[in-house]
């Protein structure tokens, strides 16, 4: 097993296998390509871990003793959201079917091909990559549109429904050049370069209802 501090690793692979031997080949194989390896001989092992926040993935044995692999699975992506892979050496296209629908990125049969492995966990742990970025952009976004006033989260909510300047300022009862002064700040706060970017970030904050207006620029 790889023994680095957490902080300096850029990703990891868990293994959950209660077959000692069929745990030390997998981790020897991605080992082989620079993969950081953790072991877990039990899925209850591995859920008492306290996980690193790095990209990660899941490779996981269908056939555990006293457990049932896909419902591990299961629990694996609601409680952690991490994409597991599936493997067995007992597999049948049912088995796979449901694996799939429920979030398994591969399902792998007993004896595999190395190159497979390598391949599976390589896809699986860019698939949490992009989900941790889009989780961090979320994250990113909305501490974005908290620094803005109430007046500014109200004008960009009507800007990005569509509404010209003139009738912004109706409805606030504020002069355009207020309305212009407030939207400049409030793009300013969401680092929006540009209209169209600014309404992007509205759409994806669920402050636009329906499909936004063409807003007026000036």
């Amino acid at each position: 097993m790889t023994n680095m501090p957490d902080d300096a690793i850029d990703s990891i692979v868990y293994v959950i296998d209660d077959d000692s031997a069929m745990r030390q080949a997998v981790e020897t194989l991605l080992d082989s390509v620079d993969l950081t390896v953790k072991l877990f001989a039990s899925p209850t092992e591995f859920l008492a871990m306290d996980l690193p926040e790095v990209p990660s993935c899941v490779v996981l044995d269908v056939r555990l003793k006293g457990q049932n692999g896909l419902q591990v699975q299961e629990q694996i992506a609601r409680q952690l959201g991490l994409p597991v892979i599936l493997m067995t050496a007992h597999g049948d296209i049912p088995m796979s079917v449901r694996a799939m629908k429920t979030g398994a990125v591969d399902f792998l049969p007993k004896p595999f091909r190395g190159q497979d492995m390598v391949e599976a966990v390589t896809a699986a742990l860019e698939v949490d990559r992009e989900r941790r970025a889009k989780e961090q952009s979320a994250v990113a976004l909305r501490k974005q549109y908290e620094s803005l006033t109430p007046r500014e989260r109200k004008i960009m909510e009507l800007v990005a429904a569509g509404l010209l300047n003139k009738q912004i300022a109706t409805e606030l009862n504020l002069s355009e050049i207020t309305v212009k002064l407030h939207r400049g700040q409030a793009m300013k706060k969401m680092k929006s370069a540009s209209f169209a970017d600014f309404v992007l970030k509205a759409e994806a904050l669920g402050l636009v209802k329906g499909p936004a207006g063409s807003a007026a620029r000036d």
